[in-house]
């Protein structure tokens, strides 16, 4: 018996299934409902973290309605949190705080896209989440095969937007960081003009 709440799919078959985890995947894949928190198998370890403010989560709406004209162009897919990412290879569980995919981005099974297939990526930085979206993400999205990730850091000490591309070899080859409140170029195959100061 499958167990649903608030749009949560019933990957969370916990009841009935008493086979042990043997991995942190395993353990992600067996999850109740987690309301509050988000759970991530992050370099095969499963983090559980709180979910961000609304201010956090607004910054991520706002690149998604300033993003809107290229998305509708392009019929591409825009999502704003809660949506599962699959890190093709060590199959680690990611959930960006905005994912831009093609309509028919493949997945793993019915709830994860796969990374090889998105075209961007962004992380908001908060607080809970500094370390492991400023260091541990980029190398994990990179060696995943996403295009591009963009980072949007309201928290540093100098408040500022990052975008990442060009991945090889794990990591990004081409990194452009700007103070928040200037344009900042996001690359092929998004092509646009980001007007940073959406996040001031």
């Amino acid at each position: 018996m499958a167990m649903t709440t608030r749009g949560r799919s019933p990957r969370h078959t916990y009841l009935g299934d008493t086979s042990p985890a043997r991995t942190a995947r395993d353990l992600f894949e067996t999850l109740p409902p987690t309301p509050g928190f988000r759970a991530e198998v992050i370099d095969g370890n499963l983090i559980m973290s709180p979910v961000g403010t609304p201010e956090h989560s607004w910054s991520a709406t706002l690149l998604s309605y300033a993003l809107q004209p290229v998305v509708m162009e392009r019929k591409w897919r825009a999502h704003v949190g809660g949506v599962n990412v699959c890190i093709d290879g060590p199959r680690d569980s990611l959930i960006p705080d905005f994912v831009l995919a093609p309509a028919d981005c493949p997945r793993r099974g019915t709830l994860e896209l796969l990374s090889s297939g998105l075209i961007m990526v962004t992380e908001v930085v908060s607080p809970g989440s500094a370390r492991v979206d400023r260091d541990d993400k980029p190398r994990i999205y990179a060696a995943g095969g996403v295009p591009i990730m963009l980072l949007v850091d309201p928290i540093a000490a100098s408040p500022a937007v990052t975008v990442l591309s060009d991945p090889q070899d794990g990591a990004y080859q081409i990194v452009t960081r700007v103070q928040m409140g200037k344009p900042l170029r996001i690359p092929s195959p998004v092509d646009f003009d980001l007007d940073t100061s959406i996040f001031l």
